[in-house]
């Protein structure tokens, strides 16, 4: 594979309700989708976070184009793998001078699943199976996004589509979050899951309170209760009070990190998002290290179809008792891309097509595009 394209699209899609979380909300959906072509015309597509900040989605496009793609251009492999470990060592000192470690490996992370989708295609197999040997064709799901306040109608929802585990957003207004999540647990079924996301809402006194008085709700973890930098004695104290199971990892970033999380003994489920850090790469070594320390790996995700569908290849790829996170608030960019519905029977069916299964992007997401910056046309 000798890259010789990069095509990277910004997409705003605007939403009936905002998404809203403990630090800010989402008033649209955005996107940063990325294709690349190498010398023989074959193409893979990949996926950059742009939730945050607002305006992040333009920014890392013009990232990409504007201090990487130099980089990229050219580059030649046969190991999709390479990009990522090669762009990671020659940015540093660029994310180093800018101070901007994120949006880098962000860019990095979506370049690095579009190269596994390329290598995939032109391999004539799906991305989960030039991971991984006999992969399932599906994975299941839980829904998540959901506000604490608005629980009843997404549940029933997921419900209909066969959807057992949810999770609901907390961190908002502490004794209405604790109220509303036991009268919650009432209505859980059997065979149902109900998890909860601080998203990093309270300092250690707060997440002490708060795993002390859920205690009795049957929450499966609590996601993220406190900052992901917390200090390690923070965390240590945390799970050792808690008797409810804690996830985190969309906020953790590095081979390094994720070691150390994984061999903490602090997490039950680790959670790195593909389009955040690490990629296809980086995600698939941390799933495989989670399951080899006893943990589950349940891939973050809360963006459009492309990482969608990579998060599920990965899950597929890894195995073990994981579950695919499927946001259940609408986004146009997410469901565009499977208009019989991303999720059937409570799971997520894997397309058998070469790599993701993706050829084009759907017109219901094109005519949402923003900005579109082409290689091919740079001064």
């Amino acid at each position: 594979m000798t890259i010789e394209r990069i095509e990277a699209s910004v997409f705003r899609a605007p939403v009936p309700r905002p998404v809203a979380t403990s630090f800010g909300v989402m008033r649209n959906r955005p996107a940063v989708f990325v294709r690349l072509t190498d010398k023989d015309g074959a193409f893979g597509w990949g996926e950059v976070c742009a939730n945050w900040p607002s305006a992040g989605a333009e920014h890392r496009a013009h990232l990409l184009m504007e201090d990487i793609a130099d980089l990229v251009l050219g580059f030649r492999t046969d190991a999709p793998g390479a990009l990522w470990t090669f762009l990671t060592e020659k940015t540093h000192v660029r994310a180093l001078q800018s101070g901007e470690w994120g949006p880098f490996a962000q860019v990095i992370a979506g370049l690095d699943t579009a190269m596994h989708d390329l290598a995939a295609r032109k391999a004539g197999v799906p991305l989960a199976r030039m991971l991984s040997e006999g992969v399932a064709a599906y994975v299941p799901v839980y829904a998540s996004g959901i506000h604490v306040s608005a629980v009843r109608d997404a549940i029933q929802k997921a419900r209909a589509e066969g959807t057992a585990a949810f999770k609901v957003k907390v961190g908002f207004d502490f004794e209405k979050d604790l109220a509303a999540l036991r009268d919650l647990a009432g209505d859980v079924r059997a065979g149902e899951r109900l998890f909860a996301d601080a998203n990093q809402a309270w300092d250690l006194p707060q997440a002490l309170e708060f795993v002390k008085a859920a205690a009795g709700t049957g929450l499966g973890w609590i996601e993220e209760p406190i900052l992901a930098d917390r200090p390690e004695a923070e965390w240590a104290a945390l799970a050792e009070a808690s008797a409810i199971p804690i996830a985190g990892g969309e906020n953790i970033a590095g081979d390094a990190a994720f070691t150390a999380a994984s061999a903490s003994g602090y997490f039950s489920y680790l959670q790195p998002d593909v389009a955040k850090w690490g990629g296809v790469s980086g995600c698939f070594r941390v799933a495989r290290q989670a399951l080899s320390a006893g943990l589950a790996y349940c891939p973050h995700f809360l963006g459009g179809g492309i990482g969608l569908c990579a998060s599920a290849h990965l899950l597929a790829a890894a195995g073990g008792p994981g579950l695919l996170e499927v946001d259940a608030n609408p986004n146009p960019l997410r469901d565009a891309f499977f208009p019989d519905g991303a999720v059937r029977g409570g799971h997520f069916a894997l397309s058998a097509a070469a790599g993701l299964g993706i050829e084009d992007l759907p017109e219901d997401v094109a005519r949402y595009r923003t900005l579109a910056l082409d290689s091919r046309t740079r001064a």
